[in-house]
């Protein structure tokens, strides 16, 4: 939905000045205040930034879309105790977007904040911008004007400062006044009535650098990544070719993107589905919390880090900071800056990248080396087919693993089930301090009552991968060798296309089914009663709902069953006990996804020294 702002009917046309207010920085006030000039075609524009700095900003502006700030030191400080103040000049910011496109169209240009005021600091307490994109430019001005700030001596001061150069301006000239939405109403205040020539200040002298490339996102409003982005929006525009609308959510979707496949080259891992929709939840939840609609570029890098590991949320965090444009050797000073150097009331997270170390990758001399092919295809020449078998250190590993989702799924049903209620005659079960603390001023006790879940959990199914791109075409059912060994089937990429040694194939999984007692399982891929599945996933969790000898079946997974599994269950005098597969841990799951697949079981002596 393109940016539209109609002013001409509101009041906030006055003679020959037409009032545009914009929120600082912010791009889609950038992309308004653009789309205004190339369609008004003023003859002047005025913007709210000090006269003072107007030559450091015409040489900032001939540097973009290279970024560029500007430092200077402030009225108020004097002696050893100078404040410096530093300005980022960046093409998002709806000020410099005035003042580039005034360029364009030959308009002439008036800084509007005088040399001696010194700047009110406002809260700045803005609704989030991309609202203007569902509801409209006009719509979101008028909500925000609808409860004012309180307008203090020193916002009435500079307030008439800038309404004395508007009033000595020639009133002829066509004008646009592009101004911050919280001074806009007490500049309409300001105008209404001949103001006095504010007095001159005296003013350190003001120097432009170069912000390093990796210090940018740190002290931009909006980050390096989005700004790119913006360049080229922007360039389609003074083309007058048809361009979309720049969206928050799409660019920080391709960001996310750009992000995963570097953490792919880095690492040799990949996200699963599940784990994207999670950043999308997690990300969801963090904006609403700061009063959002859209997560910003810190909460971008909170939720890969905590969803997946910190070398993701590294690469989204300097995914983020990318802008090509920049150099770190310029004509001018370069600069490393910090976030706490610009703005207050910053932020940190702490990242640690676990990438392998050259100390890591040394090895004690004398031992034996891993052993390789002599010739390209000498092991898989070695390799028969004519029977299978499985690894059993894998085996003990993911027998462990499947009693674990047991108690974890009776454990995460049992807390649900948990009452809790006043301590009357019985502890029940155990004090809840939690609720006692809560309520300490109604001065009671309370205790937990757990409904006890009835029943065991007989079998268990995982799906890593959902497999709609039938990616994992290895279809087994194989049998447990002795009385602790599951029954186990599974759909897995087909072992045999990486060999790892002579007659052993090494696959990952994409789901699993494991029951006990062994012996029984019949193969589930060729069973007749199984048609009714639409999916490997629905295929496996008929299977054990059948299988199970216990009334209680996990099922983990991204998301749960159809609701039609719920009846089967039913049927069969079964329950399903669902686990998101986000609760477990990722980096367990990750070596669980691994399988090896021998052969026969000659192959289990000489075993280990191929698997790693």
């Amino acid at each position: 939905m393109p940016v539209e702002a109609d002013l001409t009917a509101g009041s906030l046309q006055r003679g020959s000045l037409r009032y545009f207010p914009v929120v600082p920085g912010r791009v889609e006030f950038a992309i308004a205040v653009r789309q205004l000039l190339l369609s008004e075609r003023p003859s002047a524009v005025a913007v709210e930034l000090p006269l003072f700095l107007e030559p450091l900003y015409r040489r900032a502006l001939a540097r973009l879309p290279e970024i560029s700030v500007i430092l200077y030191h402030d009225d108020s400080s004097s002696g050893d105790d100078e404040r410096a103040l530093y300005v980022p000049v960046e093409p998002c910011d709806p000020f410099i977007e005035a003042l580039r496109t005034a360029a364009e169209i030959d308009a002439q240009v008036m800084f509007l904040e005088p040399n001696s005021a010194e700047r009110p600091h406002l809260p700045d307490t803005y609704p989030d911008t991309y609202a203007i994109q569902k509801i409209g430019f006009d719509k979101y001005v008028e909500a925000y004007r609808v409860y004012p700030q309180v307008a203090t001596e020193e916002v009435t001061a500079h307030a008439s400062a800038m309404a004395w150069k508007l009033q000595g301006s020639d009133s002829n000239l066509k004008t646009i006044v592009v101004v911050a939405l919280n001074m806009l109403d007490p500049l309409l205040d300001a105008m209404e009535t001949p103001q006095p020539e504010p007095a001159r200040g005296k003013r350190h002298e003001p120097q432009l650098l170069n912000p390093h490339p990796d210090c940018l996102a740190e002290i931009t409003i909006e980050y390096p990544y989005l700004q790119e982005r913006y360049e080229f929006h922007r360039l389609g525009m003074m083309a007058n070719e048809p361009t979309s609308q720049l969206d928050r959510p799409r660019v920080q979707i391709d960001l996310l993107r750009e992000a995963e496949g570097k953490y792919r080259e880095t690492t040799g891992e990949k996200l699963s589905h599940w784990q994207r929709r999670m950043i999308a939840r997690f990300t969801r939840n963090l904006a609403q919390i700061s009063g959002d609609l859209v997560a910003n570029v810190y909460d971008l890098a909170v939720a890969a880090r905590s969803i997946v590991d910190d070398n993701y949320g590294w690469e989204v965090w300097s995914m983020a900071n990318r802008y090509l444009v920049q150099h770190e050797v310029s004509e001018i000073e370069t600069a490393r800056l910090s976030a706490s150097e610009i703005w207050i009331n910053t932020k940190k997270l702490r990242i640690r990248r676990r990438l392998p170390r050259p100390k890591q990758r040394l090895k004690p001399s004398g031992l034996r080396p891993r052993k390789r092919e002599k010739t390209p295809g000498e092991w898989a020449k070695q390799t028969s087919g004519e029977a299978i078998c499985s690894y059993p250190p894998e085996d003990l590993v993911i027998e462990e693993y499947g009693r674990f989702l047991k108690q974890k799924a009776k454990a995460m049903l049992s807390e649900d089930r948990v009452r809790v209620e006043p301590f009357t005659t019985s502890i029940l079960d155990g004090i809840d301090i939690r609720e006692t603390i809560r309520n300490w001023h109604r001065r009671k006790i309370f205790v937990r009552n757990v409904d006890r879940l009835a029943g065991q959990a007989g079998a268990v199914v995982v799906i890593f991968d959902e497999d709609p791109e039938d990616r994992y075409t290895y279809l087994t059912t194989w049998l447990g060798e002795h009385q602790n060994e599951s029954d186990m089937a599974f759909y897995s990429t087909h072992p045999f296309d990486n060999i790892v040694g002579p007659g052993i194939g090494r696959g990952e999984y994409g789901g699993l089914l494991m029951t006990l007692p062994p012996r029984r399982l019949f193969d589930v891929w060729s069973d007749p009663d199984y048609q009714f599945a639409e999916t490997k996933p629905e295929r496996l969790l008929m299977a054990a709902l059948d299988y199970s000898v216990e009334r209680l079946v996990v099922y983990v997974a991204a998301k749960p069953p159809r609701s039609i599994f719920k009846s089967i269950a039913s049927h069969l005098g079964r329950k399903i006990l669902y686990v998101p597969i986000g609760a477990l841990s990722p980096t367990k799951l990750k070596k669980l996804r691994v399988v090896h697949v021998l052969d026969s079981y000659a192959r289990r002596a000489e075993a280990k020294e191929y698997i790693w």
